[in-house]
């Protein structure tokens, strides 16, 4: 009987599509599944009035937008005191900030404060970007492609108009950066001027232990307890700039209920992709990036696990690598969540549905979904192939540099023979060929890229049988390093310096793969460029079809620009119980008590033996409904009176579907609180001239 219930149950489950209690059948979008990352362009006045009863001035989103910040090409940040004091997130500043280091100066083990303007050190190459002037450039791009006929001939007469306009406008303003942006993936465009700061010094950066409570393990989890902050100041002439663009501060920060704004610079999301997008993504992009990253990550705690936890650089390595594995993994996960596909469908469906029902949208878009779709027919086939010919750069094997060289060089010299002399021969060898192999290192490295050839290029039966003989694991790299003379570095030199066409046609198995790469890479780059000119033209026509429908209703796809994104502080239920909206600094002493003090729960000394005067019930994190993504990291959180009250480090685990829907329900925006802030830098560091310039917006 049971048995029988059993299936019955699961038959009306399958009839039914059922998922979670739901038929998915039923389920609709929902209002803010596209997001709320509103431009400066269009900001939403009426919709935050009415949210919020929030009547914001055009001098209030001129003021915040002006003390906003984009950071070294990566992260955002913000002018914090007249003086050109620069706020962003530990993590966004921790792989370059050694570039101030003196010896036997360890910022990321000991941290840093400069203490004086004659100690604050310039980081070299690092750089801010405040944005000063928009443009809507859409109408002048629209009348120059009238002229085109062909895809080719719309993106060659686009990009050439917004080149013009964008060196039309560099000889009106010299002292400006100009970027064209697309929004609504080239449905409107604008220009960006950008007043660009590049001597940036270090003022103050806790340790990376104390930054990163828990390391990789508590990444994008809540609760938190990381101290996530660095200062900067900009300077111009060698002195500190004056400036009237700066956030004042909160010392009262924010509490549950309140309204909170981000204002920052989203990297990317992919909302407004179509389902035959979404679904390849799901199946077919993201599966092995994910299959890679692990791999890559077990090596890397591997080492850091060999005796290695002080090492801090390997440490930052290893939480950079651990933050993409929870991205990729977690939107990978989320795209498999057919509730939240469900809500995407109905988008879509209403979207076209409203394009259909007009004559003059269906004639100009209504095309669009199909032919997105057959190009993603086209890619299938070869989309895991093209994954295993690609190489990743920081983490490609040194034996795989080497034949990449070594290919690269033999190709030249048959068309170039004149430029390369034996000087130029031993220039190469000097700076592309590793004087030794870390045998161990290197091991851990090939196994990871031989395991991902394996998974990646089972369709090329006989370059697979040549590189690892019918193995797998282990015994495949063995088998390769058995067979490939590249560690020997006489036979590197031997074929460097000798006739081109030996080393082509050395039978290296290694070399054979790369020359193999080469000749498929040309084969499905052609394919690919096809599809992606194709894609250009309909992502940006789908772009502007939904301008049409929805207008400023939906703010465009995040684009790595400037946005405000409104939210509130708001708990969430999680694990069965329920998750506070903010946490303390107790909270830091109890994850260090409770893992007994080990990596990567350790703390450095100061938390043995606490200063009297810090207090350890203030308000450190703190979690709210605001919509980012990565790049909103170093992201200033105002009030309504525009003063900072957080400083956005990251989102919980539940946050990671934002690439590709915004929902509300357990999505969660996680800052350090102000207060948490100062009260760290003035009691535990003791740094009180930094707090009160952070209080007070001034030296």
């Amino acid at each position: 009987m049971l048995k029988q219930l059993f299936f019955f149950l699961f038959t009306i489950s399958s009839l039914f599509a059922q998922y979670g209690g739901i038929n998915l059948d039923t389920v609709k979008a929902g209002k803010w599944d596209m997001g709320k990352m509103w431009t400066f362009e269009k900001p939403p006045v009426d919709y935050f009035a009415e949210t919020y009863n929030f009547h914001p001035s055009p001098e209030w989103f001129n003021k915040v937008r002006r003390a906003a910040l984009r950071f070294g090409g990566g992260c955002s940040a913000s002018f914090v005191s007249e003086d050109g004091l620069i706020m962003t997130n530990h993590h966004c500043g921790r792989n370059i900030v050694y570039k101030g280091q003196k010896e036997g100066e360890d910022f990321l083990r000991d941290g840093f404060y400069a203490g004086s303007l004659e100690n604050e050190r310039r980081i070299a190459d690092l750089y801010v970007e405040q944005l000063v002037y928009i443009e809507d450039i859409t109408d002048r791009l629209n009348e120059a492609l009238l002229t085109a006929q062909t895809d080719e001939e719309k993106v060659a007469v686009k990009k050439a108009k917004s080149n013009e306009i964008k060196a039309e406008a560099e000889g009106k303003n010299p002292d400006l950066k100009f970027q064209i942006v697309s929004l609504y993936n080239g449905g409107r465009t604008s220009l960006y001027g950008y007043k660009v700061y590049d001597d940036v010094r270090l003022v103050f950066a806790p340790d990376l232990r104390t930054a990163k409570v828990g390391g990789d393990y508590d990444n994008f989890t809540y609760p938190r307890y990381g101290l996530d902050c660095m200062f900067f100041r900009a300077y111009e002439n060698g002195k500190p700039i004056k400036t009237d663009d700066w956030f004042a501060w909160s010392e009262k920060g924010a509490d549950e209920g309140d309204v909170v704004f981000v204002i920052g610079n989203p990297g990317s999301t992919s909302r407004i992709n179509t389902m035959a997008q979404i679904e390849y993504e799901r199946d077919y992009f993201y599966p092995p990036i994910v299959e890679w990253l692990r791999e890559l990550y077990t090596i890397v705690e591997d080492q850091v696990m060999a005796g290695n936890t002080e090492n801090y650089k390997l440490v930052a390595e290893l939480y950079s690598i651990g933050n993409s594995l929870k991205v990729y993994e977690g939107i990978s996960k989320g795209l498999q969540d057919q509730y939240l596909i469900a809500r995407k469908k109905d988008f879509e469906n209403k979207f076209k549905a409203a394009v259909k029902a007009d004559p003059e949208l269906n004639a100009k878009y209504g095309h669009i979904w199909d032919e997105v779709a057959q190009g993603r027919e086209k890619l299938k086939p070869i989309a895991r192939e093209i994954f295993g010919y690609n190489f990743n750069r920081r983490y490609t094997p040194e034996l795989f540099r080497v034949a990449a060289s070594l290919v690269t060089v033999a190709e030249n010299r048959k068309t170039f023979p004149e430029y390369y002399s034996s000087a130029e021969l031993d220039s190469i060898a000097g700076t592309y060929f590793p004087a030794s192999l870390d045998a161990e290192t290197q091991s851990r490295y090939l196994q990871v890229q031989v395991d991902l050839l394996l998974r990646n290029l089972s369709g090329n039966k006989e370059l697979i049988t040549q590189m690892f003989g019918g193995n797998t694991g282990a015994a495949a790299l063995q088998y390769l390093l058995s067979n490939t003379k590249l560690t020997d570095k006489a036979y590197r030199a031997k074929l460097l310096n000798g006739d081109p066409d030996e080393i082509l046609k050395s039978g290296d198995p290694v070399i054979n793969y790369i020359v193999t790469t080469k000749k498929k890479l040309t084969e499905y780059g052609k394919i690919n460029r096809e599809i992606l000119l194709k894609d250009q033209v309909n992502n940006a026509l789908l772009g502007e079809a939904l301008y049409k429908v929805y207008g400023e209703s939906i703010p465009p796809d995040a684009t790595f620009t400037l946005r405000i994104s409104d939210g509130v502080v708001k708990g969430y239920n999680y694990n069965g119980t329920v998750a506070p909206v903010k946490t303390t600094f107790y909270g830091v002493l109890d994850r260090y008590y409770s893992f007994n003090k080990k990596f990567p729960f350790n703390l450095p000394p100061v938390w043995e033996n606490l200063p009297k005067d810090f207090d350890l019930s203030t308000p450190l994190n703190m979690i709210t409904t605001n919509d980012i993504i990565g790049g909103n990291s170093g992201s200033p959180m105002v009030n309504e009176e525009g003063k900072i009250v957080g400083l956005i480090f990251d989102g919980n685990i539940e946050s990671h579907t934002a690439d590709f829907i915004y929902t509300d329900e357990a999505n969660r925006a996680i800052s350090v609180h102000s207060r948490g802030i100062t009260e760290a830098i003035s009691n535990l560091y003791g740094a009180k001239a930094l707090a009160k310039e952070i209080i007070s917006g001034k030296r």
